[in-house]
């Protein structure tokens, strides 16, 4: 059973989540459009690799410069089996079937079928791993997935990127979206289960690095190197060290203080942000009042999903005057 005994007493003031949240959906957000845009020329499982080995580099460098974590990489990389199965689903499996849809339905709605993601994970939760439930938590989710598929309909295909395509092709760039989600969904109950004793600076160079390993196997199998141009492995660079590194520190560290189903809530917002992000960069029209209404309904149930309700405050008992004015009115 997954257990969150090891958040409890994880350093931080009261502000600490809400500003590692917000900071997570912004460079989120920022990638989703970064790889869309790179898809188009660049082949998928490059940006994949890429990405991912970028990453791995800049964790792996910045966990060097911390000689307190080092006992800590070692004793994760020396879980081989935990290992290569988070590197698995959290890279392999995620990167190939996101990022494969994104090059045949576009990230817009890649991103929408992304922000599943915690209705994904509260069913695992619930059936795998013994997570409690709540009115509240089933509302917000129910709300949020309803404000994404009205999104869906409303906003059409004006973002979609990748054109609409035959039936065939949106199908398929469907269920590898999918079937990607699924498997990270599962990824932050199976990292939290078998890392949870390990800061993420510590277990991520072991995880990326052999997700690396994975991923580059396949794009030197698949995929033709030499067409790729200096401008798009520039692109994938930055994607990786500047955007993806970050988020993946952050992710894990917020996975390990309030959850897996809290962390992939968070991905409820990011479509959204990725549709107003394509309309500021000129990509598509301005979303419009229907757009913006679904956009702040998926955020409401993005915070039913996540919040707590606030505990209630004991009642304060009432002086009881009679008893006063007795004790005051006794002579002495």
């Amino acid at each position: 059973m997954v257990t969150g005994a090891s958040a409890t007493g994880r350093g931080g003031g009261r502000l600490v989540v809400p500003a590692l949240s917000a900071l997570m959906i912004t460079l989120l957000a920022a990638g989703w459009l970064v790889a869309g845009h790179l898809v188009t020329g660049a082949p998928v499982l490059a940006v994949a690799a890429g990405r991912t080995a970028a990453s791995f580099v800049v964790i792996t460098a910045v966990a060097a410069l911390f000689p307190r974590t080092w006992p800590g990489i070692r004793a994760g990389a020396a879980r081989h089996r935990s290992v290569l199965l988070l590197a698995f689903l959290g890279f392999f499996a995620y990167y190939s079937g996101t990022l494969l849809g994104t090059s045949r339905i576009g990230a817009s709605r890649v991103g929408l079928i992304v922000s599943l993601l915690p209705c994904i994970t509260f069913v695992i939760g619930i059936a795998a791993f013994r997570e409690p439930s709540t009115r509240r938590k089933i509302l917000g989710t129910v709300l949020a997935v309803a404000a994404a598929c009205g999104y869906a309909l409303a906003d059409g295909a004006a973002s979609d990127g990748g054109g609409s395509g035959s039936s065939g092709t949106l199908l398929s760039g469907v269920l590898l979206a999918l079937g990607g989600t699924f498997t990270y969904a599962l990824y932050g109950y199976v990292y939290r289960q078998r890392m949870a004793d390990l800061p993420p600076l510590a277990s991520l160079p072991a995880i990326t690095g052999a997700g690396t390993v994975m991923l580059g196997l396949a794009t030197v199998v698949f995929v033709p190197l030499g067409d790729i141009s200096p401008a798009d492995w520039g692109g994938i660079a930055i994607l990786g060290a500047v955007l993806t590194a970050p988020v993946f520190l952050i992710s894990h560290e917020l996975i390990l203080r309030k959850g897996p189903l809290f962390t992939s809530a968070l991905a409820l917002v990011v479509p959204f942000l990725v549709r107003l992000g394509e309309w500021a960069l000129g990509w598509a029209e301005a979303p419009g009042p229907l757009v913006l209404v679904l956009i702040f309904l998926c955020a409401a149930g993005v915070w039913l999903t996540v919040g707590r309700p606030r505990p209630a405050r004991p009642e304060r008992v009432a002086p009881e005057r009679d008893a006063v004015h007795t004790t005051q009115g006794t002579p002495r």
